[in-house]
């Protein structure tokens, strides 16, 4: 007998559902993402059979940036609805986000049986396929979109970051251009254009399309911060500095501005100013990379090797890749003194690069201001075999054969060092230093064998 009250509750329910579903779909327009959100998790909560608030809700979790959590939604929407392609679409870009690049093609892929003429389905394989840095099927699907929609700015400015990431700047260029002409308000078209002028030295043009995309998006810290690499990198440091300052106007806690200041007053000579601006950089991410590398230098030229030592060792723990730094990490510490620490920076450099002659040639001379002169030795040799007329390779192979007494073996190297540079400075006096030092010990060498030959005659005879 109480059947109506409970459909009159059911009722209820719903609409109170509908009327979230819509209030979220208002916020949503209004780009309030996370209560958007809330009000489509409570709509679902009370419906949860209608699929097309999962969609919704993942699209909030796109705005959100959530993606993981939107690929949940979207499988759950995709479930009720297998045959909808923009589903489908969505979850094989989001895919692609998170770097599931085959489930991704196999999603779209599978749009593309059931809709051939679905043109996302391609330009968002351009994306995918870029990732996997497989360019010549980006470029494939640009062409088949193009069939479908040849005005797509998506594809021209996906099609641009395969060109880009390939080196091929004038070309990525003008896809951009493309794709800025057809939609002037693009998401980061100028700032894209401003890198790649930037890169391929249209400076002045870089500069204007900097300022565009700072119109567009004045609050965008990552445009300031390259804008401000832009600045800087052009010996333009008053306005690299503002922009700098500029960023921590916004987020106070930016590390990387910090550290970009010490570079400004590092280039203008104040020392103690970027000294201050590293040590900010620093303290606010202990794991950036570069303030600990940029302290320790300006500590070495105050000669306070220890703190330098200590600050290059722990600029090492962070795991620098970076070989340029890396070698110049290691020529410091055996400056400082600090060979076996030297030693790990250039064996790191070689598990990434094992064809380079300065690494081979840095950790002779680590491991021989160590003593390990065998290990040296060979160390050069690699070096030689790489590069075998480099004359710095040729006189260090000759010095340590003369630690190692192996005085044939240094006169050859000294010979050969002068044949390739017979009238070149410093390389003939060290030459000629390196001969006299090896001659001077062989001939000790035949005195002292003479003089025990006499005293054994002497006693015995």
């Amino acid at each position: 007998m109480y059947d109506f009250l409970e459909n009159d509750d059911a009722a209820h329910e719903w609409d109170q559902a509908e009327y979230m579903a819509t209030e979220a779909f208002e916020l949503y327009e209004k780009g309030q993402m996370q209560q958007a959100l809330e009000k489509l998790s409570n709509a679902i909560e009370l419906a949860p059979e209608h699929s097309e608030w999962y969609f919704n809700a993942a699209l909030a979790l796109d705005g959100l940036e959530e993606y993981e959590k939107a690929i949940d939604y979207y499988e759950r929407a995709f479930e009720s609805s297998p045959d909808d392609v923009e589903i489908m679409n969505c979850l094989g870009v989001n895919y692609t986000r998170t770097t599931r690049y085959d489930l991704a093609l196999e999603t779209f892929e599978r749009i593309e049986a059931i809709d051939p003429s679905f043109e996302p389905s391609y330009c968002n394989r351009i994306i995918a396929y870029t990732e996997m840095e497989q360019h010549d099927k980006a470029e494939q699907m640009f062409y088949l979109a193009q069939q479908i929609n040849p005005d797509c700015p998506l594809c021209f400015y996906n099609i641009g970051n395969s060109l880009f990431t390939q080196g091929k700047y004038e070309r990525a260029i003008w896809c951009w251009d493309r794709c800025a002409d057809l939609d002037p308000k693009h998401p980061q078209i100028h700032f894209r254009l401003a890198q790649s002028c930037w890169i391929s030295g249209q400076g002045q043009r870089a500069k204007a399309e900097f300022l565009a995309e700072l119109r567009h998006n004045p609050t965008d810290l990552e445009v300031i911060l390259e804008f401000g690499l832009f600045l800087l990198g052009n010996g333009d440091l008053e306005a690299a500095k503002e922009k700098f300052n500029r960023i921590l106007e916004f987020d106070e806690m930016f590390a990387l501005a910090k550290f970009y200041l010490g570079e400004v007053y590092l280039a203008q000579g104040n020392l103690s100013a970027a000294e201050l601006w590293y040590q900010r950089a620093m303290d606010t991410d202990q794991q950036l990379a570069g303030p600990r590398f940029r302290l320790a230098q300006i500590f070495k030229a105050k000669n306070e090797l220890i703190i330098a030592a200590d600050l290059l060792c722990d600029e090492f723990n962070l795991g620098i890749e970076d070989n340029d730094v890396l070698s110049t990490m290691g020529w410091m510490l055996m400056q400082i003194g600090s060979q076996q620490d030297a030693v790990r920076c250039f064996l790191k450099i070689l598990e990434q690069e094992d064809s380079n002659d300065d690494v081979f040639f840095g950790l002779a001379v680590s491991l021989a201001m160590g003593g390990e002169y065998e290990g040296a030795l060979q160390c050069l040799k690699q070096a030689m075999r790489l590069s075998p007329d480099k004359p710095e390779l040729l006189l260090c192979a000759g010095w340590i054969c003369y630690r190692l007494e192996k005085w044939t073996h240094g006169l050859g190297y000294a010979k050969k060092c002068h044949i390739a540079y017979p009238n070149q400075e410093p390389w003939r006096s060290q030459c000629r230093k390196l001969k006299r030092a090896i001659l001077f010990e062989k001939t000790l060498d035949k005195i002292k064998a003479g003089r025990l030959i006499r005293w054994i005659s002497e006693k015995y005879t």
